[in-house]
């Protein structure tokens, strides 16, 4: 888990023309998403359409992904984030919680952007597997740069949960994605851009990567 400082970061939604500033306090966040090995040693499941100990693990819920921040963080002994009820898509942040949990999406963006505030931070072929170069397929973790904080595969291989809902107005519970994956074209590996899942929905170019709140 690699300390992320506090910061300010500006969401916006180019379908809505909406933009909003985030204040943001210093937080912890995994350097690679989650994979396929730790998945496994977790949970006991492989879910992945793709195999491999050091590729991300995909084809994984919005709903998979926090209980499985849960049950981490109850085999670290530490308190968990959400509050589950079974079957059911309502969850529950504690926030005061130390356990492991996803991020939001204005962590993700000020981790991802690490100070940059272009597009990317570097040339699209060094740090992302994309359409372009990715032959159609995920990717061990840790393959391409990392950013300046030490974080590898923010952009492409795979699209990453974030906590948020997208548009509880328009979507309902559909939550938010982030980073684009190995299918995307360059466009859509950028640390603005936004898309949506279905918190139930699996597909096999999305995964996530784990957060901490600070703890003292």
């Amino acid at each position: 888990m690699i300390a992320i400082p506090p910061g300010r970061v500006t969401l916006a939604d180019r379908r809505t023309q909406r933009s909003w500033p985030v204040a943001l306090e210093a937080y912890r966040i995994s350097a690679v998403p989650v994979t396929q090995e730790l998945y496994a040693a977790v949970t006991g499941k492989r879910p992945s359409a793709a195999t491999g100990d050091r590729l991300p693990v995909e084809s994984v819920s919005w709903l998979d992904a926090v209980g499985f921040c849960n049950a981490l963080s109850g085999r670290e002994g530490l308190t968990p984030a959400y509050r589950l009820e079974a079957d059911a898509e309502d969850v529950e942040w504690d926030t005061a919680a130390d356990g492991y949990r996803l991020p939001t999406e204005a962590e993700w963006e000020h981790a991802c952007r690490a100070g940059s505030t272009e597009a990317r931070y570097g040339p699209i072929d060094q740090i992302a597997w994309y359409r372009g170069n990715s032959g159609e397929r995920v990717h061990e973790v840790g393959g391409k740069r990392p950013n300046a904080w030490g974080l590898h595969d923010t952009l492409g291989n795979v699209w990453e949960w974030c906590w948020d809902v997208y548009d509880a107005e328009v979507y309902g519970t559909y939550r938010v994605l982030r980073g684009g994956g190995w299918f995307d074209e360059h466009w859509s590996c950028r640390a603005s851009v936004r898309r949506r899942s279905h918190p139930t929905f699996t597909v096999d170019d999305v995964g996530f990567r784990l957060a901490r709140s600070q703890t003292l």
